[in-house]
């Protein structure tokens, strides 16, 4: 009979595809968003890439606490070529999906001659995963890397939670709404169920805004005065580079409505996985609620 061969280090990432490598690897090349949640775990990679959405240069919004000065990027959506992410000599690439086994922000090509190279993990972060179940997938890649996050960041996620929790008893008719602006004639409202961590809100008692149903499955594309009619109370903004900047909407009407009467609150829609990343977006809308009930 013949011996199976056996690898030191393996993963079976969200697709039911096994990465593995003799050891367990040490340089990692990820999505900005999976990079930024590592380093929160204590790896540091070296290099990161963007998405179809991002530019020549990292979001900052999306690139959490990243010391971007140190790490490589390598490009992002069809700029990124498979040569780009090789230079680095990665030993894993950690990538993300929303569903269907795509592997998100890279050209399909891209990805499939990466794998022939390169192991690569892909994390499910689509709709069917919540918030919690998504930051223990990227602890169990962590811990497979033999990285683990401290109980002082689990602590202080669990104190988070309480927290916004008791503060959302509180408050309660405070609406939340989040929304990504379009421009100066559109935006577009966030449907909480879709989102992770907007549906972690709505499990600790945040009321959250569902804008009017359509055809957009995690957005609602409409006018600011679709904003206005929400009477939100707490505004979460799409602070990320590809959303539009306030001075392109600054100035329009139902926009100053909105942001006179609402707290607003910059908002990243990839938001890193982990306990420390968490326990700020919970204490940021906390210090919302509690501002919003202070009027």
């Amino acid at each position: 009979m013949e011996e199976r061969s056996s690898t030191a280090w393996e993963f079976t990432d969200d697709r039911g595809h096994v990465a593995a490598a003799p050891e367990a690897p040490g340089r990692v090349a990820a999505y900005i968003q999976a990079g930024a949640s590592l380093w929160d775990l204590g790896i540091r990679p070296v290099g990161i890439f963007g998405s179809y959405h991002d530019g020549e240069s990292p979001d900052r919004a999306k690139s959490g606490a990243l010391p971007l000065g140190d790490i490589a990027y390598l490009g992002a959506g069809a700029g990124l070529g498979l040569d780009d992410v090789l230079a680095v000599r990665p030993d894993l690439v950690v990538a993300l999906t929303y569903g269907g086994g795509q592997v998100y922000g890279v050209e399909p090509e891209v990805a499939k001659h990466l794998e022939e190279h390169v192991p690569v993990a892909v994390i499910d972060v689509g709709q069917g995963r919540g918030l919690a179940a998504v930051r223990e997938r990227v602890a169990e890649l962590g811990r497979s890397l033999g990285a683990a996050e401290g109980s002082a960041a689990l602590g202080e996620l669990t104190r988070a939670e309480r927290e916004l929790a008791a503060t959302a008893e509180q408050a309660g008719a405070v609406r939340v709404l989040a929304l990504s602006p379009g421009g100066p004639d559109s935006v577009h409202l966030a449907r909480p169920a879709k989102w992770p961590d907007l549906s972690a809100l709505t499990g600790l008692g945040v009321r959250t805004v569902e804008p009017p149903e359509g055809p957009g499955a995690n957005w609602h594309t409409g006018t600011w005065a679709d904003a206005a009619e929400l009477a939100p109370d707490v505004v979460l903004v799409d602070a990320r580079a590809n959303a539009a900047p306030p001075e392109q909407y600054a100035g329009d009407e139902q926009w100053a409505a909105v942001a006179e009467r609402a707290v607003v609150l910059p908002w990243n829609p990839e938001i890193a996985a982990s306990a420390a990343a968490h326990a700020a977006f919970f204490d940021g809308v906390a210090g919302a609620l509690r501002q919003r009930g202070q009027r």
